[in-house]
């Protein structure tokens, strides 16, 4: 199985330099790629790995070109990444597909749920009373869609993902717990891609809303009465608690929190581990990270933090003297 480079540029576009003709068995990194398989650069830091590379051909930006060239076979894009994030789509096309029932026949499906013709089930989900998924849409296996909840159109969830399972809901009483039943569902629009394992809660008057576009990464936790705006993408253990509202555009590193009832705005870009505990009302790139070091260093560095307070308060003071020494 392969693609040529001519079928390949004739069918994403770009400016191939180099034989049509070549045959491409298989994509690759730069530093692992052979002479039957095509490779891309997407950033200069890795330039230095252009040269060394032995890749029939490689994706690259205008900025790239004469290197490029210098080395061998190229194709010349505006965006070489989106290129070929295109051009996995195109291979997973070419592959010889193996036809599969709609629904396996081993997933639980009740009769009160719909599920679009072309929707496809894979073995040992669970659909249940009330749920609704979408045309073109694929559940791998062991996927659970909860009462009520809908899933829209071209949306894939990976195996083991929970969408409408009970929000954490519970009122105190005399040191107890009481729970506060969900009396929400999920809505997931359009073109979502959910990780393996990952968890969307119910909401518990209200529906949890996933826009579209939104791109959730492997073990993702999002509570109950959460809204994630169009395009966003979270990568894995993001955690999201309830009732938090999320805008469209952004990005969440992996390991990141983000406390209940906040709001982040269009565009914010949130690193790795970072735990938001505050609103952001401006689009932006926000860390919030006490970086690593040695144990002995780090502990010394945290007990200084903990002085922070009383230290602001003593320059404040010394502040205000020193206003009092300079009046005439």
């Amino acid at each position: 199985m392969g693609l040529s480079l001519g079928s390949i540029v004739e069918a994403l576009g770009g400016e191939l330099l180099g034989d049509p003709l070549v045959n491409i068995e298989g994509l690759a990194p730069l530093e692992t790629a052979t002479s039957q398989q095509l490779s891309f650069l997407s950033h200069p830091k890795y330039q230095s790995q252009l040269a060394a590379s032995r890749a029939a051909c490689i994706i690259v930006g205008q900025a790239m070109r004469i290197q490029a060239l210098a080395r061998g076979a190229c194709i010349v894009t505006d965006q070489p990444y989106l290129y070929f994030a295109r051009l996995t789509q195109l291979w997973k096309k070419s592959r010889v597909q193996v036809v599969r029932p709609q629904v396996h026949p081993s997933a639980v499906i009740d009769p009160d749920a719909f599920l679009h013709p072309r929707a496809r089930i894979g073995a040992l989900c669970v659909i249940e009373r009330g749920a609704r998924i979408g045309a073109d849409t694929e559940l791998k296996a062991r996927v659970t869609v909860g009462e009520d909840c809908v899933i829209g159109e071209r949306c894939l969830l990976h195996s083991g993902v929970v969408i409408g399972a009970d929000g954490f809901g519970f009122a105190p009483n005399a040191g107890a717990w009481e729970k506060i039943e969900q009396l929400g569902a999920v809505r997931i629009d359009n073109d979502v891609e959910i990780g393996a394992n990952t968890c969307i809660d119910r909401g518990a008057l209200e529906d949890t809303v996933i826009e579209e576009g939104v791109k959730l990464d492997n073990l993702v936790q999002i509570g109950h009465n959460v809204r994630v705006g169009k395009h966003t993408a979270m990568a894995g253990c993001v955690g999201v608690a309830g009732s938090a509202v999320i805008g469209a555009h952004c990005t969440i590193g992996g390991g990141a929190i983000v406390l209940g009832h906040l709001t982040l705005a269009d565009h914010v870009n949130i690193s790795a581990a970072t735990v938001v505990t505050r609103s952001i009302q401006k689009a932006g790139h926000y860390t919030g990270l006490f970086p690593i070091d040695e144990n002995t260093a780090w502990e010394k560095n945290a007990a200084s933090l903990k002085q922070l307070h009383s230290l602001r308060a003593r320059v404040r003071v010394l502040e205000d003297n020193l206003k009092i020494l300079d009046q005439p």
